[in-house]
């Protein structure tokens, strides 16, 4: 998303408009809390009436698509660079990453590239430590990292963190069509669905299931990282932080619960490299790299996760 709460450190922000960052916080509140309400609405809304396998099947694939968007694209190729891809793949994962109204392309990034340069410290847009160790200090920092953070008044400096991506003409020109990949990723659905059932009320139930919920779901599940995944799991590996692994969310994060090696090896294009640890995002690269479309991926080798490995972890292969 947008807009992040702990005060910038490293370079000089950039002047707003007072009208645009009131635009852009209202923004922020309408697609945050909107997509919260129709995710409460959906269990009572689900039980008899206006859910079929239509709406599934759709809330299912654009889920798929703009959760990949934001793990493949903007997290391990943007963010990281984890492999090179060629034009076509670049933009089109742009594109997708767009679809899960986390934001643009280009803020996103940065922030979780600053998110990364002050991991869990002062400066991280998101950490649950922030506010110390009580319990009442966590439960604080809990919200701060899953969602409170999107509606402080804090940006993080683009131009500090992603000179690469606004010196990119296509990801720029992407970035600042997001209101446009807002209107597809809500619109898509409802059109799907009403042409499909030559109904109005086919495409009210996509728009509901696949557009709003799908935002819903995703949004927390990222979130989900940021909060649940710096607070609680497994750290086999040794990181500067405390993000761990939390295995319940690997399936609907497509393998960013892994989050302990992720903070390791930050460019490691795999995140879930023990036996078991399924990570759907690394599965994708590897289809785009078989495609010719990604290349110089940065698979883990079992000399480095060795090096990577707490003393007191065994040690483990690295995986095909």
């Amino acid at each position: 998303m947008t807009i992040s709460t702990a005060p910038e450190r490293a370079g000089p922000k950039p002047v707003l408009d007072g009208r645009r960052a009131h635009g852009e916080s209202a923004l922020v509140h309408v697609f945050v809390i909107l997509p919260m309400l129709a995710l409460v609405a959906a269990v009572p809304f689900a039980w008899g009436w206006g859910l079929s396998w239509l709406d599934i099947g759709l809330a299912v694939g654009f889920y798929l698509l703009s959760g990949f968007g934001v793990t493949v694209g903007f997290h391990r190729y943007f963010t990281h660079r984890s492999f090179a891809a060629n034009r076509g793949l670049r933009n089109g994962l742009a594109i997708a990453g767009s679809l899960a109204l986390q934001g643009d392309v280009i803020t996103w990034v940065a922030d979780h590239r600053r998110h990364h340069a002050y991991s869990d410290k002062e400066g991280d847009p998101h950490s649950p430590w922030l506010f110390g160790t009580t319990p009442a200090a966590l439960a604080k920092g809990f919200w701060h990292a899953h969602t409170g953070w999107l509606f402080g008044k804090d940006r993080t400096n683009a131009a500090r963190f992603t000179p690469d991506l606004l010196a990119d003409r296509d990801i720029a020109r992407i970035s600042r069509h997001f209101p446009l990949w807002t209107v597809v990723s809500l619109l898509a659905p409802a059109l799907v669905g009403g042409l499909a059932t030559m109904s109005w009320w086919g495409a009210l139930t996509a728009f509901f299931w696949a557009g709003l919920v799908r935002v819903a779901v995703l949004h927390h599940v990222t979130w989900s990282i940021n909060s649940i995944c710096h607070m609680l799991g497994e750290r086999p590996f040794a990181s500067r932080d405390k993000a761990g692994n939390v295995w319940p969310l690997a399936i609907l994060s497509m393998g960013e619960s892994w989050h302990n090696l992720h903070h390791a090896d930050p460019t490691c294009a795999r995140h879930g490299v023990r036996r078991g640890q399924i990570d759907m995002s690394a599965r994708v690269i590897w289809a785009f790299e078989k495609l010719g479309w990604a290349t110089e991926v940065r698979w883990p080798t079992a000399s480095r996760l060795a090096r990577l490995a707490r003393a007191d972890t065994p040690s483990v292969p690295a995986p095909q």
